[in-house]
């Protein structure tokens, strides 16, 4: 199970500010860091900080200036690889919350350097590194909508690699690659009131956990679930009864 906990009071970043000592206020407000703890931050923050940000009247020149290869192009619209890697409309370019008319907003140079620069900066701080995300929104080929995007991690393992492992018939999986860090985004984004008693990292293969449950004083039914993908369908859930 997953507690997500909104950070309020973060300013309009400017270009040069200091993101990390805006985000650690704000995770102060919010009553600190723990183990295990992990902080989503979005793209246009980080880049706006980095000063990633310029003014133009020429935005498919930008988008081509970002692109190390164009996929497909129709007039303005452009589906572009980014230095990074990633396949992404306008190789990652937008004007949307941009600082102001005529500007645009670049993905960071290296969002993993970012992330970790972060984690460093509120490890000093709080004395707990937690991991870090740098998140954006992706389109998605033939679909409407957005999804988020995992474009940069620090202090976490962003694949959990299963190939060799086998599923509960006993087959050996040969290509699966799970992106834990777009998981840990999706369970950001949901909406999650429940009181969280206890929880533990993410295990990988034949790897052990432990976590420690204070028992609640209030009589109860209180579930608990493995939240990896298909665990809980397999039936990897329980119920603790308090009486």
């Amino acid at each position: 199970m997953v507690s997500v906990i909104s950070l309020t009071g973060v300013p309009e970043v400017r270009p040069g500010d200091d993101l990390a000592a805006l985000l650690g206020d704000a995770v102060e407000r919010a009553a600190g860091l723990e183990d295990g703890d992990v902080l989503v931050v979005a793209q246009k923050a980080v880049s706006k900080a980095e000063g990633r940000v310029e003014q133009t009247d020429d935005v498919v020149e930008a988008i081509l200036r970002e692109a190390r290869a164009v996929r497909r192009r129709r007039g303005g619209l452009v589906i572009a690889e980014t230095k990074h890697g990633f396949v992404c409309a306008s190789a990652g370019v937008d004007r949307s919350n941009a600082p102001g008319e005529g500007w645009i907003v670049l993905l960071p140079e290296d969002p993993d350097a970012s992330a970790a620069g972060i984690r460093a900066a509120l490890g000093d701080r709080f004395g707990h590194q937690p991991t870090v995300i740098v998140s954006d929104s992706f389109g998605r080929a033939w679909r409407q909508g957005t999804t988020d995007v995992a474009i940069g991690v620090a202090g976490m393992r962003p694949l959990l690699d299963l190939r060799g492992e086998h599923d509960a018939r006993g087959y050996e999986l040969s290509s699966p690659m799970i992106a834990v860090a777009a998981y840990t985004l999706y369970a950001n984004v949901q909406e999650n009131k429940a009181q969280v008693l206890a929880s533990t990292k993410l295990a990988g293969p034949g790897e052990t956990v432990e976590t420690t449950v204070k028992v609640p004083a209030k009589a109860g039914s209180y579930p608990y679930m493995c939240t990896f993908p298909g665990h809980f369908a397999a039936g990897m859930k329980g119920t603790l009864v308090v009486k």
